[in-house]
């Protein structure tokens, strides 16, 4: 069996080719699904990817959340369908509600652009099992409006619950010089996911960590990829 996963392509994506490229590199065959489409063409997971879908006008991923293809994304994610949001697709994800809290712009105002160091707190999801717990992995961080947020309420569940998928580090001279996370977000929260473990949604950009020569030059974006493959073939 090959895993086929569906690649979202909204008005402003920016990384659904590289995203694309990523799971072909891991062994699945990536389908180009287009967001006025409903039909996801029986795929067995599906990618939000990053860039700046409708030009993030209202707030990032406001407007791609009414996209049709969306209903069906959220319907089927509802029912067990695995997906996975990276950016702007996380952006999305909180939008559609599949997700709690909300991406707001960064605390410092700028767009970020870096190798970022992160934690992986959460390995037993469907994009992660190929990961160990507080695992430390490097993975290319590029966004205007990452900051995580929700009320403590909510932040108090994703913490006991176990549904913080990572963190982002903060070491050197970031941490000796007092400064937090690359872009405010509450609890230095980088990704999260659902109770059931099938939806997973990220700041940083997995797909640009998949070859040593390109990119980040690492591959700890790699098991992303590798992670749902296996959790597709052995179900």
């Amino acid at each position: 069996m090959t895993a086929r996963i569906g690649v979202v392509t909204f008005p402003g994506s920016l990384d659904d080719r590289d995203t694309r490229r990523a799971i072909r590199l891991a062994g699945a065959e990536p389908v180009a699904l287009w967001h006025k489409d409903k039909d996801l063409r029986q795929v067995d997971a599906v990618v939000l990817p990053g860039g700046f879908s409708y030009g993030d006008y209202l707030r990032a991923g406001a407007i791609s959340r009414f996209s049709p293809v969306m209903g069906t994304v959220i319907e089927q994610a509802k029912a067990g369908l695995p997906v996975l949001g990276i950016c702007n697709g996380f952006q999305i994800l909180t939008e559609a509600h599949l997700l709690p809290g909300a991406m707001l712009g960064n605390n410092h105002l700028h767009f970020i652009c870096k190798d970022q160091k992160l934690r992986v707190e959460n390995a037993g999801t469907a994009w992660t099992a190929d990961y160990e717990s507080g695992q430390e992995i490097h993975i290319p961080l590029k966004n205007m409006d990452g900051r995580y947020v929700a009320d403590d309420y909510t932040l108090d569940k994703l913490e006991a619950e176990g549904l913080v998928a990572f963190r982002y580090v903060v070491d050197g001279d970031a941490a000796a010089d007092g400064h937090g996370n690359p872009n405010g977000s509450l609890r230095d929260i980088a990704g999260i996911t659902n109770e059931a473990g099938n939806v997973v949604g990220l700041m940083p950009h997995p797909e640009h960590a998949v070859e040593p020569l390109i990119g980040s030059g690492r591959t700890d974006g790699l098991p992303f990829f590798t992670s749902i493959i296996k959790k597709l073939v052995t179900v």
